[in-house]
């Protein structure tokens, strides 16, 4: 039987993934050109919108796989400080930053913590939770 933390984090891992591969999808389905322009308005180089867009699509789907969750979930992290710094700050907790601030402290539980339960981490490299 495996650990009640590393259910929990493996929870935290697949409903991470999901929520940023529906962003990254969204981005790209909705007209990558659009989020680039909202990028440029809002003071970031338009080119981020590409990238953002990669790392939430491709990253989201690693997360569930469980492939690479340290380095993604920090990746994730940095998305989000600069959604909220750039974007969410001025709208307010409520309706503006709270779901950011939900996902940043998943993504932090996921950087300092890892996630091995059911990951291709593990079954590749055979590292659990502790030895990362």
């Amino acid at each position: 039987m495996f650990a009640n933390k590393e259910a929990g984090s493996l929870i935290i891992r697949l409903v991470l993934g999901v929520i940023f591969f529906a962003h990254g999808l969204q981005k790209f389905q909705g007209g990558i050109e659009n989020t680039s322009g909202f990028f440029d308005s809002v003071g970031i180089p338009g080119f981020m919108a590409y990238v953002v867009a990669a790392i939430e699509l491709v990253g989201g789907i690693c997360m569930v796989l469980g492939l690479g969750t340290r380095i993604i979930a920090g990746a994730f992290f940095i998305i989000m400080l600069g959604a909220v710094a750039t974007v969410k700050l001025s709208m307010g907790f409520i309706g503006g930053y709270e779901l950011d601030v939900a996902l940043i402290a998943m993504s932090l539980h996921l950087l300092v913590s890892g996630s091995s339960l059911l990951s291709l981490d593990r079954l590749m490299f055979g590292r659990s939770a502790e030895q990362k």
